[in-house]
């Protein structure tokens, strides 16, 4: 290559920001679109060989599946070889997501590559062979781990190793269901931890891509039809709300139930090896009584969404779909999660809509269904907004937009007060590990060194003798004083550990000791880069210096001050009400009373 080409290179990267990460979240929008592709059809070519036994990429009608015995072998045959590749890649276990939210936590965010192929075979083969699991969690996974893998191919940081990472996890998303938004709203609910331009710029890239990989290999509609519906407005908002109560008692039920179920399977006398098997010949017999609850069930969530199905028929597959579910995910195969909710909610919410459609006309079962999918999804995994937008994009229905944010907001609320942990994050948990559930600001990169350091400081001349400065330490309290020249400048600060490394030649003034550069702030400097130079340079007073003139110093104790201002900030201040009910009670206790 010609030099001006690195020249002009090196200019683009430095004076246009992000640019680098935006490049590279392209690269991972094409490959993460490439990868949902080959998932979908891989899973709807073993689900044609090993229910339906025959030849196809598409998924098939589980109407026409046939409830023979042979599901029982299948599912059986799809968890031993998921078991077998679970011996090299461990973390196909489980849908995944806990495993790529612990290697951004306490990994750096590196994936070991092979999950990238690991993932999505056995989840293929998992749901292939009667698995009641959906593509979502798996193509995450895969996706974040490609964007681990480039990660550490290149040369990044452990920050920007996160962001590729969940630009990847996204663009998988967005690529299995063409919901761009949702799913750069998902990776920083669960993955990024951080709002920023840097992480948001490389997220909507590689989901802007990945999209467009979708719309161009499986069509740009919307993944569920939704039959024409009105919202009667305010009038049906109590509905609504009771509905967002009782989904986020789904939610709380969901979670404990796998929660209580994946206890049982650890109490077995036998190795979890054995898991996936036994799992297996559980929920493929209850699915030989409910066969449209195996597999990944887009279908029966497209029937609910639409009325199709009976009051009957939408109790028996929520319930249906719910055990099995349990049953399988638990037991430590590979499969996700938002398909399985999606169908339990989507049949609650019609079942509960079918109800009071029959007292009252008015009601529309469809948007039950749809606000419950929603609801349900957002509070089990404490998601809430990716929620909202996801069902939003999967149906593209305006008309719902309203009562879904109310219902899932109060399911969150239910489902935050009676669960301790979400689904993503129980087993995270479980080791021990403390995910961030609260996106604020860092009050160390907001607050002023002004705000926040010692204005008044006692200091020693530079002309200060050894000696006298250690007289100065004796009599007083404090264990570092800076050093100033005749001309107020500050040279440099003393500790009581440099006096007695100075002790033996006392005669000595400070100016002859101390000289160099000082490690020193600016008043307008942030709080965050004293710390930054407490840390890099092994120090733990830094002088506040303005024009060479010193004007305070910060310490340790100044950070914690900078901390503690965040804290003053959630405590309570008495409002004006608060005033005029106790000048009142002042008054009526003041006031003369008979005698």
């Amino acid at each position: 290559m010609p030099r001006y080409f690195y020249v002009v290179r090196s200019r683009l990267l430095s004076r246009v920001p992000y640019l680098r990460l935006a490049l590279l979240a392209a690269l991972l929008g094409l490959a993460a679109g490439g990868a949902a592709w080959v998932l979908v059809h891989l899973i709807g070519l073993f689900t044609n060989l090993f229910l339906f036994h025959q030849w196809g990429w598409d998924v098939p009608s589980f109407r026409e599946l046939d409830p023979s015995p042979w599901i029982v072998v299948a599912a059986v045959g799809g968890a031993a070889v998921v078991t077998l590749m679970a011996k090299w890649a461990p973390v196909i276990r489980g849908h995944g997501i806990p495993e790529a939210m612990e290697a951004v936590l306490v990994r750096q965010s590196r994936i070991a590559p092979r999950t990238a192929v690991a993932k999505p075979l056995s989840s293929a083969i998992a749901i292939g062979t009667g698995g009641p699991f959906g593509a979502e969690g798996p193509i995450i996974v895969t996706g974040g781990a490609l964007g681990s893998l480039l990660g550490q191919v290149l040369h990044v940081s452990a920050s920007e190793r996160k962001i590729l990472l969940a630009s990847g996890a996204a663009a998988g998303m967005a690529a299995t269901f063409g919901a761009p938004l949702a799913a750069v709203v998902l990776a920083i609910e669960l993955l990024l931890f951080e709002f920023s331009a840097r992480a948001f710029v490389p997220l909507v890239v590689a989901t802007s891509v990945a999209s467009a990989v979708h719309a161009a290999t499986f069509g740009s509609g919307p993944l569920f039809s939704v039959p024409d519906h009105e919202f009667a407005g305010m009038s049906q908002l109590p509905l609504f709300a009771l509905l967002g109560v009782a989904c986020g008692l789904l939610a709380t039920l969901i979670a404990k139930g796998l929660f209580a179920i994946e206890h049982a399977y650890a109490k077995l006398p036998v190795s979890t090896t054995w898991h996936p098997i036994i799992g297996a010949v559980l929920w493929a017999s209850i699915g030989l009584l409910v066969p449209r609850a195996l597999g990944v069930g887009y279908e029966v969530i497209d029937d609910a969404l639409a009325g199709r199905l009976a009051v009957a028929t939408l109790a028996a597959l929520a319930i249906g779909k719910l055990v099995i579910w349990w049953l399988a995910l638990a037991s430590g195969t590979s499969g996700g999660t938002l398909a399985p909710i999606l169908l339990i909610s989507s049949c609650s919410g019609a079942l509960i809509g079918e109800l009071l459609h029959d007292i009252n006309a008015s009601i529309s079962p469809t948007s039950f269904a749809l606000v419950a999918m929603a609801a349900t999804f957002g509070a089990a995994t404490r998601a809430p907004f990716a929620s909202i937008v996801f069902v939003f994009e999967l149906t593209r229905d305006y008309n719902a937009i309203l009562p879904i944010m109310l219902a899932t907001v109060l399911a969150d609320m239910v489902a935050r007060a009676l669960l301790a942990e979400s689904l993503m994050t129980e087993k995270l948990a479980r080791r021990r590990l403390t995910v961030p559930s609260d996106f604020r600001p860092d009050v160390m990169a907001t607050t002023h060194v002004r705000d926040v350091m010692t204005a008044h400081v006692r200091t020693l001349p530079a002309s200060t003798t050894v000696a006298d400065a250690l007289d100065r330490f004796v009599a007083g309290r404090h264990s570092a004083y800076p050093i100033v020249d005749v001309e107020g400048l500050c040279i440099g600060v003393v500790t009581r550990s440099d006096l007695l490394a100075l002790a033996e030649d006392d005669s000595r003034t400070l100016a002859e000791c101390f000289e160099g550069d000082v490690v020193s702030v600016a008043s307008n400097d942030v709080v965050l880069t004293v710390l930054h130079r407490m840390l890099d340079d092994e120090v733990d007073h830094v002088p506040v210096v303005d024009d060479g003139q010193l004007v305070g110093i910060c310490t340790r104790t100044d950070l914690l001050r900078a901390r503690h201002r965040m804290t003053a900030a959630e405590v309570r201040q008495p409002g004006w009400l608060t005033s005029v009910t106790t000048v009142r009670r002042g008054r009526r206790a003041t006031a003369p009373t008979d005698m």
